[in-house]
């Protein structure tokens, strides 16, 4: 029976193997993926978020060290009980959510050989059927459907879809870059080719390539036959642009152009940033944050003689100093 390239899309793939080196030493021995991004691990963002789209089957392909984030998807029978008698269900209903967001397999990488490896190890899960791709470093802000916008697409052309980022044409060489041309929808873009991180000058264009991905299994082939790529690694985007450049082999890639809202967990500075930003708009956090925040700014200022103090220097310490009274056990 013929393939159907554009059939509903049910798995999930999320390469996990990294060293999080740039984290170190924070990183020594808890996973990159389970840094807290406020209250959750940034990995847990990545899985509700494949959740939302209906991508209930999820492999995580990891490495060695990586046992945290299966704990953390198991379930935690003496912290349950251990909650339950305190009679505290709010938090028993957050540990137990994580248990029960999806049917999650695991699977080691073994060599560390790039992107393009990790997908490749996915093939026997995946089998002959179209797959999403969300890498961890990326969190997509749940109020900015990018991945149900990139299923419709791969829905309505089949092949492979990516999502896209105009950047800074300075930034370019830190993305897989692509060249493309306008299709009747202004947010999505036709791909006829792509470089893996070109230098500023021969970049085909600003467009990013960012961590989210809809495949077609004739990815799986390509990638057992292309040599190793930028940094001597099996690199995703040549596979991509095998299919960009020559739509038969494997049909058309599309890009999706998001605007929204999306945070960067890979690098130090922007992982701080992100927590900033999703804590000023959580409801249980923000007003009190917000305050606090407004006052450090202020305070960080240089003032004049006889400046009067900030509202940093009293209040709003004391509503720092409220929140973190909490007892050991927590």
């Amino acid at each position: 029976m013929e393939r159907d390239p554009t059939r509903n899309i049910s798995k999930a793939v999320i390469p996990a193997a990294g060293l999080g080196t740039r984290f170190l030493p924070a990183t020594k021995a808890t996973p990159k993926e389970m840094l807290p991004v406020v209250d959750k691990p940034a990995i847990q963002y990545v899985v509700e978020e494949a959740v939302s789209v209906g991508l209930t089957d999820i492999l995580m392909v990891t490495g060695r060290n990586k046992r945290p984030l299966e704990d953390h998807f198991d379930r935690s029978f003496e912290l349950e009980d251990a909650l339950q008698r305190k009679g505290d269900d709010a938090r028993l209903s957050q540990v137990r959510l994580s248990s029960a967001l999806a049917d999650i397999h695991y699977l080691r990488q073994g060599d560390p050989r790039g992107l393009g490896h990790a997908v490749l190890r996915a093939a026997p899960h995946v089998g002959d059927e179209p797959f999403a791709v969300l890498l961890g470093d990326d969190l997509i802000d749940p109020r900015d459907a990018l991945l149900e916008r990139m299923v419709q697409v791969h829905r309505r052309h089949g092949g492979s879809v990516v999502a896209l980022m105009e950047v800074d044409p300075s930034l370019v060489s830190l993305y897989g870059c692509a060249a493309v041309r306008p299709t009747d929808d202004p947010q999505v873009m036709r791909i006829t080719d792509l470089v893996e991180k070109p230098a500023p000058s021969q970049a085909p264009s600003n467009y990013a390539v960012i961590g989210r991905y809809i495949l077609d299994p004739a990815v799986f082939p390509v990638l057992r036959t292309i040599g190793p790529g930028r940094g001597g690694e099996i690199q995703l985007t040549d596979a991509l642009r095998e299919f960009a450049v020559n739509d038969e082999a494997g049909g058309p890639v599309h890009g999706v152009v998001f605007t929204g809202r999306r945070y960067d967990t890979g690098d130090r500075a922007d992982y701080l940033r992100s927590i900033v930003r999703l804590a000023w708009e959580r409801d249980d956090l923000g007003p009190d944050f917000q305050q606090w925040l407004r006052g450090f700014v202020d305070s960080r200022r240089p003032r004049t003689a006889g400046s009067p103090h900030t509202a940093f220097d009293a209040p709003t310490a004391g509503v720092l100093g409220r929140r973190s009274g909490r007892g050991k056990s927590e």
